[in-house]
């Protein structure tokens, strides 16, 4: 039987194909009519793609296309990503090409990472139809449409709202949603605001939005989404999708479990800030200072900045101890880790570990407080971070705030001489690790979220939804 292809494409980066992987993998594994191919751009910096841990399901395939490092270095810093994407075009014309030639399968669609947009050119070539994969939250992409409507249809022009108290007023938001909570890349006055908004233009073309959120997390926002009056393509809200594999280092993550292994339950506060999240010294000094008065047992998750002319993910310190206040591990050996790399969902779903302060990344989000239930305390650093963390602290309740308007620039760990003090950073630790109701709360989404994707939640009939959607364009 000839099966129904889906060809998925999510953008380079940690956070990204991990969830598309789980996709394809969950689809796969609900209809047996469907196969998929992953077609993964490689880039040369940041860890490479573990296949190891890829699936042998027969109807998934996984394809790279080698890292071209000649036109990688010509690729600006400020453009890398849309260079990046259109510059693998015809790879992808090519090997969609050969599927369709191979007359083994029928292509039914292309699922396109929310960055992948340009590859809907390519979908069109073959007369098939396109899926947006948005890999952050609801109200956010709710959020986002909304802006791009105003642009298009009024001429709206929210770069006006720069450094400014005003408020937005979007529809899949309860609250107003301060101006400086929204991603910095809207505020761009050299052209990448009206580049970034005319891409969520073309969600809109797509023939659904699968967003990795579910009903009982984002409930106004969903709603919102699924209502008949927005003008927005059928939205299917199937998370949370969690990557559940962790393996980098075996000696290491076995190294921080035996030390987790010691700590009493839920006395462990973990620092982690994402695959591109790093600091420099003056603030890494900041949180030192924070940890070591609050007292609370840690487990902190350090990586370098990267420097800002090159595209690298941060990476581990050789002498951690240089940028540390003196002494500072001496004095909190007994209470406290420091480490590079952490295996992060591992960490979370230890039962020492009960607070998590975070950068506030959507995946990072759904594995603490969906799949975890750990409490977080929001300290969000660039993309879509702050909005994320304006949804956990203001909107759900789900989270405390050390500083959520602060902004740095992915990578290098540039934050334009934001500050976050060490008794901001100690007093949010205090709050996260104190307050029970909070607790409570976050373990009762837990239960929530893991229900939606069995049979009968939300999320579940909602892949069904997809699925039939799918199957109904098969050409």
């Amino acid at each position: 039987m000839l099966t129904s292809e889906l060809v998925f494409i999510p953008s380079p980066g940690a956070g990204h194909l991990p969830p598309t992987l789980e996709l394809a993998k969950l689809l796969l594994q609900r209809d047996q009519r469907i196969s998929a191919t992953i077609i993964i751009m490689n880039v040369s910096f940041g860890a490479k793609q573990n296949t190891e841990t890829r699936p042998s399901n027969p109807r998934l395939r996984i394809i790279d296309i080698p890292c071209d490092d000649s036109t990688m270095a010509l690729i600006p810093p400020k453009t890398f990503l849309t260079d990046f994407i259109q510059h693998h075009k015809p790879h992808i014309r090519d090997i969609v090409r050969g599927i369709i030639e191979s007359n083994s399968v029928r292509l039914a669609g292309f699922v396109l990472d929310m960055f992948c947009m340009a590859m809907t050119d390519v979908a069109s070539e073959f007369g098939a139809p396109t899926y947006t994969y948005f890999t952050s939250g609801a109200a956010t992409l709710g959020l986002m449409l909304y802006l791009q409507a105003r642009l298009d249809h009024e001429g709206y022009d929210i770069i006006g709202l720069k450094n400014s108290e005003s408020k937005v007023h979007a529809p899949s938001f309860v609250n107003p949603v301060p101006a400086k909570v929204l991603p910095k890349s809207l505020f761009d006055k050299e052209g990448g605001s009206r580049k970034f908004l005319k891409l969520m233009g073309r969600f809109r073309e797509s023939k659904g939005i699968i967003v990795n959120s579910c009903l009982e997390l984002e409930t106004h926002a969903v709603e919102y989404l699924l209502s008949k009056d927005n003008d927005i393509p059928p939205v299917f809200a199937i998370g949370p999708i969690v990557n559940l594999e962790n393996k980098k280092d075996d000696t290491k993550n076995e190294e921080i479990v035996r030390w987790l292994n010691e700590q009493p339950e839920g006395s462990v506060v973990f620092l982690c800030f994402g695959s591109m999240g790093s600091f420099n010294e003056k603030q890494v000094k900041e949180i030192a200072v924070a940890i070591e008065r609050s007292g609370h047992r840690f487990l902190w998750s350090l990586r370098r900045p990267t420097p800002k002319e090159t595209v690298e993910y941060p990476k581990e310190y050789e002498n951690v101890e240089e940028v540390l206040p003196e002494g500072f591990l001496e004095r909190t050996s007994s209470f406290g880790k420091v480490i590079g790399w952490a295996p992060q969902i591992a960490v979370l779903s230890h039962p020492s570990v009960g607070g998590f302060v975070s950068h506030c990344g959507w995946n990072s989000t759904l594995e603490s407080i969906c799949w975890c239930g750990v409490p977080m305390a929001a300290w969000p650093l660039y993309a879509e971070q702050q909005l994320n963390a304006f949804l956990l602290v203001v909107e759900l309740g789900m989270a405390v705030e050390i500083r959520m308007d602060y902004q740095t620039e992915a990578r290098t760990g540039v934050s334009d001489g934001m500050m976050v003090t060490a008794k901001e950073i100690e007093d949010g630790i205090r709050k996260l690790m104190s307050d029970g109701e909070l607790r409570k709360k976050v373990k009762d989404m837990k239960e929530k979220s893991r229900a939606a994707i069995v049979e009968g939640g939300s999320a579940h009939t909602s892949i069904g939804n997809l699925i039939d959607n799918l199957m109904d364009v098969t050409i």
